[in-house]
């Protein structure tokens, strides 16, 4: 990819912002099954799936500017989010709508807490108390943006084992000319979670499936891919098949390596990421090639252990999923390792992550321990990924420096199984609201003929 570099520029809100990347050329995408697929980000974010089924990925990772990568530590969210998202969209969406869009979108932050010697990426402090709010909420705006002036409504097809839901539900409520369907296993999810999915109503409707979140997600998929339906309706996808969701998810491990950077933090830099659907991993992996110091990942997974045995194995082995307290991981056959397949091969990705799987049991010895020895709680995905890190520190695995484990979820979303161990958690206000709410949703069973004629 070509691109210009331009002087540095005086920014708004009282800020110098670095000189920015001007990209001259489409980003282009292609499908991980036929790289002759090849589409510009708004035609990959409407499809969401690529026509022969295959996930879009972009035809390079671009680096960020040497001047943004020196600058990181001083730059607001804000300013790294559009350093980062800029050359995915470029030229679909303009400078100047992107500043809109990562103005409107991203109106919280992602702190880096502390707990002894590790460090605690807190991205939770959104919407919906959950780290999808971030693709969620930029993805609503930047639809919004590609969708303007299109006569036909778009459908927004998403599955979900919990928090993605309720994340893209308020991030597209009352979005005009979209419509949202939100997939989820009934039973599997949390009260306060499907009241997130199904409370609002409006423009959000609710899908209660009677199987698991793999069920969920090939409904979706099949719908996406049948040809009969997408002659009658405008559909996309809002999970992280969906590049629109994922790109922007790499802009807080740029934020955080940044900020560990500034602080002056040890190298090694590690990254633990609860791992379910693969996004987030693939997000950071994402961050780490634009050439942030990211040194290695931690993928940390619950009893649903089909990525870290095909680290450890060689072989890929889908499976149906089961159900554990840290549900929005129960993903037997997770899409994103296709999309990561498409980037790196198996010595590629042993080379830059460690998988490990964590029972229930460890998850809730994890929540107490923390809480007990550093006053933190954790949610259950959280707490898998402190338990991982443990463990690979005690195995020799994981040398000193600078760990961080993603806290993907507010504590209070899993009060029913965090407060026997630590005591009253308190939600914040966005959690109260949604207790408020009524769920409205349609139970059918796990057949997309069901699905279809709803649709």
């Amino acid at each position: 990819m070509t691109f210009i570099i331009s002087h540095s520029i005086a920014g708004g809100r009282g800020v110098i912002k670095p000189c920015r990347v001007l990209y001259n050329v489409i980003m282009r995408y292609y499908s991980t099954r036929n790289r002759n697929e090849k589409c510009d980000f708004a035609a990959a974010a409407v499809r969401g799936l690529a026509p022969d089924g295959g996930l879009f990925v972009p035809e390079e990772i671009p680096p960020l500017s040497p001047s943004a990568l020196s600058s990181l530590g001083g730059m607001d969210f804000h300013d790294i989010a559009y350093e980062t998202i800029r050359p995915f969209v470029s030229p679909c969406i303009s400078g100047a709508a992107l500043s809109d869009i990562v103005h409107g979108a991203f109106t919280f932050d992602a702190p880096l807490a502390g707990a002894g010697e590790r460090f605690i990426l807190e991205l939770f402090h959104g919407p919906t108390a959950a780290f999808k709010d971030f693709g969620a909420r930029f993805m609503a705006r930047s639809f919004a943006y590609i969708h303007r002036g299109e006569d036909r409504p778009l459908k927004i097809l998403v599955a979900t084992s919990g928090d993605t839901g309720g994340a893209v539900a308020n991030g597209f409520y009352q979005v005009q000319g979209i419509d949202v369907i939100v997939l989820y296993p009934k039973g599997r999810v949390t009260p306060l979670q499907e009241r997130q999915i199904a409370g609002l109503g409006g423009n959000i409707a609710a899908i209660a499936v009677e199987g698991s979140f793999d069920d969920c997600q090939r409904l979706v998929k099949t719908a996406l891919s049948d040809a009969d339906l997408n002659t009658r309706l405008a559909l996309s996808s809002a999970n992280s098949i969906n590049i629109a969701r994922l790109i922007p998810q790499a802009v807080y491990y740029v934020a955080a390596a940044g900020a560990l950077q500034n602080r002056g933090a040890k190298r090694p830099f590690v990254f633990c990421v609860p791992s379910g659907n693969l996004g987030n991993l693939t997000a950071g992996m994402y961050a780490s090639k634009m050439g942030v110091t990211i040194d290695r990942f931690v993928a940390a997974s619950n009893s649903n252990k089909t990525f870290p045995e095909y680290l450890e194995h060689g072989t890929y082995t889908p499976r149906v999923s089961t159900a554990t307290i840290s549900n929005a991981m129960d993903v037997g056959a997770p899409s994103n390792f296709e999309r990561l397949s498409a980037h790196w091969d198996l010595d590629g990705l042993r080379r830059m992550i460690l998988g490990v799987s964590i029972d229930d049991d460890d998850t809730k010895a994890a929540i107490a321990e923390v809480h007990d020895r550093f006053g933190y709680i954790l949610d259950p995905h959280g707490a898998v990924g402190w338990q991982a890190v443990t463990r690979l520190h005690d195995s020799g695995a994981l040398q000193s420096g600078s760990c961080t484990v993603l806290a993907t979820a507010h504590p209070a979303k899993f009060a029913r199984i965090v407060e026997p161990l630590t005591g009253p958690v308190k939600p914040p206000p966005c959690l109260e609201e949604a207790m408020k709410m009524m769920v409205k949703s349609t139970t059918i069973p796990p057949e997309f003929d069901a699905l279809k004629s709803l649709l």
